[in-house]
């Protein structure tokens, strides 16, 4: 039997897992083994240690490390270098999450080790290194809700156009990271990602440079959603009906000041990373039905672009 690396997705034999992809994970690793628990277990168990864990959300997470000499991963309420996301209530997400993580790798974001793993029912579990952890050490990040002032309950009640404001005031470089907001912008838009509210959007500090975070949370909403929008948070008042001329135009060179070689460097990028993206689709994990809805609303997305 033909097994596909669920990490790297290439064919690798009779294993579960590719070197390549362990490697991915540590280089002293040689097998990784499923997690104990199924997908209720695992999901349970999320809700049960959720007030211990500092990662939060309605999707169900879990905190873990990577013992190398029992080739697992382990579940801890503390000091967890990886998070874990078991499947949960909508369909095929740790697969969507996954896929889109790599296709935001193909236009070159910065994206934290990460890939699938099985847990105990063979159900799919999605797992991403954290980028706030250096050894025992937590890096300062601050998400773009406790910026602004925001809670959980408030995610939502801001705008594209003030997330500019947070950049300019505690960036060290607001020219690059605005740079950087429009591509994530573009991205979002193209993949269907209608949830970046504001805690889908960090500051890092490094090397005393403050700059946007590693992405995190990327994927495809819109085609699990019944009446999905097209934004989490408003531009010029609109989360429907987004036009090439509103990111481009008005969000890229006016709102954010970009050139216009700038946002058409951007774009040709994207329009380059279009085949790739298909690729990455169809070898992905989702079902076939859900690979046809991800290639029709790319493709619909990157035409309105005008892009393909």
């Amino acid at each position: 039997m033909m097994n596909k690396c669920p990490i790297t997705y290439a064919e690798c034999g009779s294993n579960k897992f590719s070197a390549e992809g362990l490697k991915k994970i540590s280089a002293k690793l040689s097998n990784l083994k499923d997690l104990p628990l199924d997908t209720n277990g695992l999901r349970q168990e999320a809700m049960l240690r959720a007030t211990r864990l500092s990662i939060q959300g309605v999707q169900p997470k879990l905190s873990a490390k990577l013992n190398i000499r029992t080739e697992s991963f382990e579940i801890v309420d503390a000091k967890g270098k990886f998070i874990l996301k078991p499947q949960a209530d909508y369909p095929e997400l740790p697969e969507n999450e996954d896929l889109t993580m790599h296709l935001a790798e193909v236009v070159g974001f910065d994206v934290p080790v990460h890939g699938l793993i099985y847990a105990h029912d063979q159900s799919m579990v999605y797992f991403i290194e954290r980028f706030d952890r250096l050894g025992h050490n937590k890096i300062a990040t601050e998400d773009f809700a406790q910026l602004a002032g925001a809670n959980r309950e408030t995610k939502y009640a801001y705008s594209m156009e003030r997330l500019v404001g947070l950049i300019e005031k505690f960036c060290t470089f607001p020219v690059v990271e605005k740079s950087e907001l429009f591509k994530r912008t573009i991205f979002s838009y193209l993949i269907g990602n209608e949830d970046m509210h504001l805690k889908n959007f960090s500051l890092i500090t490094r090397d005393d440079i403050v700059r946007l975070s590693p992405v995190y949370d990327f994927v495809n909403s819109s085609i699990v959603l019944r009446d999905p929008e097209e934004l989490a948070l408003p531009l010029n008042g609109k989360k429907r009906g987004i036009t090439r001329k509103l990111l481009l135009e008005y969000y890229g060179l006016g709102r954010l000041g970009l050139g216009q070689k700038v946002i058409d460097d951007h774009m040709q990028r994207f329009s380059r990373a279009l085949p790739v993206f298909y690729d990455w689709i169809e070898k992905s994990f989702l079902s076939a039905a859900y690979r046809e809805k991800y290639k029709a609303l790319v493709n619909a997305r990157a035409t309105m672009l005008q892009i393909t």
